[in-house]
């Protein structure tokens, strides 16, 4: 997924680009044609009029904020995540580290109740905050790849070919809370250059190195602070400026593989700011472990051929916390010649 390097590399440009921002009330079929461009050429926009409710995001960032601010000893009583539960700095089991701390649960209520013994000092309102949030954004994630399936024209019938996998009763997808506390006076760069080179708000540390998300579709949301930025190209690097009530929507490697590359998922990173601590709330909608991944046929034609193979997304899975974050994934799942061809 990432590797996390200490500072950004000299060759490195900061561009400023704005990016696409979706209404998603606006007129059904200009919103799935706005939504299939903006993941052909970023990967990635910012949506608003989503529909969840602000006193339920604002009861989520609550309890999240709560967590962090707990002593160590008490966080730690929810990790180590493996892969659930309380981390900090040490980012997967590959040798990855960043300066955050995060909270990983499971998308299910049931998961939620139980793990809510160890984080909260109220669980009964932690897990209902939770439970909550994560079926609202879950309706969110379906309801965009809904009109992704539309815009690519994806008969009716078959239009939940995406949001399917993650309405599953055994879907895989989870909730990710990352905090970046500010550091050290003694450790923040605020020279000219690392004005320059890095967004205003941003310090040269890496928070959590360049990566592309696994999962199908990510839902984002952050407490209005800087940090966030994409690439979409080698060596550039783009800063997402914060958006209120706003959330972040980016494609998933295996939404690339189902669109048979036409959606891009795009690299990207955290900074850490240099003057707040920033929080983020991840959604990664995935599909079940048995699920089988491959390009939809609307996708594959003879002028785009078939670009990658089937595989099941516990495959996929495997193969991702295999590797360290950054290192590719999806180009060894190529489709080649000589391979068997899976029906999905």
């Amino acid at each position: 997924m990432v590797v996390a390097t200490p500072t950004p590399v000299a060759n490195e440009k900061i561009r400023a680009t704005e990016l696409p921002i979706i209404d998603l009330m606006g007129k059904r079929s200009e919103v799935s044609k706005l939504i299939v461009k903006a993941c052909e050429n970023f990967g990635f926009f910012k949506l608003v009029n989503h529909g969840v409710a602000e006193d339920v995001i604002a009861k989520m960032e609550e309890q999240s904020h709560q967590f962090f601010a707990k002593p160590s000893s008490e966080k730690e009583l929810a990790g180590p995540s493996n892969p659930y539960g309380y981390g900090c700095k040490s980012i997967g089991c590959n040798g990855d580290v960043g300066e955050v701390e995060y909270l990983i649960l499971e998308a299910n209520p049931l998961s939620i109740s139980h793990s809510s013994q160890t984080i909260s000092n109220d669980p009964i309102k932690f897990s209902c905050a939770v439970s909550s949030y994560v079926e609202a954004v879950r309706e969110v994630a379906c309801e965009i790849l809904n009109l992704m399936a539309e815009g690519l024209g994806v008969p009716v019938p078959d239009s939940s070919v995406f949001s399917g996998l993650i309405r599953d009763v055994e879907s895989d997808s989870l909730l990710r809370l990352n905090h970046y506390p500010v550091p050290p006076l003694r450790d923040r760069d605020t020279s000219p250059a690392a004005s320059f080179h890095h967004h205003p708000n941003s310090n040269n540390r890496i928070g959590f190195g360049e990566h592309t998300d696994p999962q199908i579709l990510t839902i984002l949301r952050s407490n209005d602070v800087g940090g966030l930025q994409i690439s979409p190209e080698e060596g550039v690097w783009v800063p997402v400026n914060p958006h209120p009530g706003a959330f972040f929507v980016n494609v998933g490697d295996v939404l690339q593989a189902m669109t048979n590359g036409k959606f891009v998922s795009v690299k990207h990173r955290a900074m850490v700011n240099r003057y707040e601590s920033r929080m983020s709330m991840a959604y990664f909608g995935s599909p079940p472990l048995h699920a089988r991944i491959g390009p939809i046929p609307e996708m594959e034609t003879p002028q785009n051929p078939r670009l990658y193979r089937s595989f099941t997304w516990a495959e996929y899975k495997k193969a991702t916390y295999s590797r360290r974050l950054g290192d590719s994934r999806l180009n060894s799942f190529r489709f080649q010649p000589n391979d068997e061809y899976i029906e999905n």
